[in-house]
């Protein structure tokens, strides 16, 4: 088996139930408890899709797509503005991407999906009295 050379574009969303990921363009989806196994479980049905052509997917495959719509509409709880203003990035242009009228880049996507785990490890740090 040989490693496939091209990128993958795989996206991935916050589910009632979990979180689900999928490769749209191939019809390869699946879904996990967390995102840890998510992505195992995209790169075991990848690695399924692809066996017989002889070839192999690993992570260095993946290129990763947040839905932030999606996101968003199930996390109503997050402030875009306020999000945006402490990530550095424009309010209206997350607003964009938050009402999907503009899709953000991958280093647009973790840039939001880092200040958004940097809030949730603030959160989870915080002590009651």
């Amino acid at each position: 088996m040989k490693k496939l050379k091209k990128k993958i574009d795989i996206c991935f969303e916050k589910t009632d139930t979990g979180y689900s990921a999928y490769a749209d363009d191939l019809g390869v989806y699946t879904t996990a408890d967390s995102m840890d196994l998510l992505t195992t479980n995209i790169i075991e049905a990848l690695n399924f899709y692809y066996e017989d052509q002889g070839y192999y997917v690993d992570h260095d495959n993946l290129t990763l797509k947040l839905d932030i719509p999606q996101f968003f509409n199930h996390y109503k709880v997050l402030n875009a503005k306020y999000l945006a203003r402490r990530i550095g990035m424009n309010p209206v242009l997350l607003s964009q991407y938050v009402t999907g009228k503009k899709i953000p880049s991958q280093k647009q996507s973790l840039k939001i999906v880092s200040g958004i785990h940097s809030i949730g490890m603030e959160l989870a740090g915080l002590k009651l009295k």
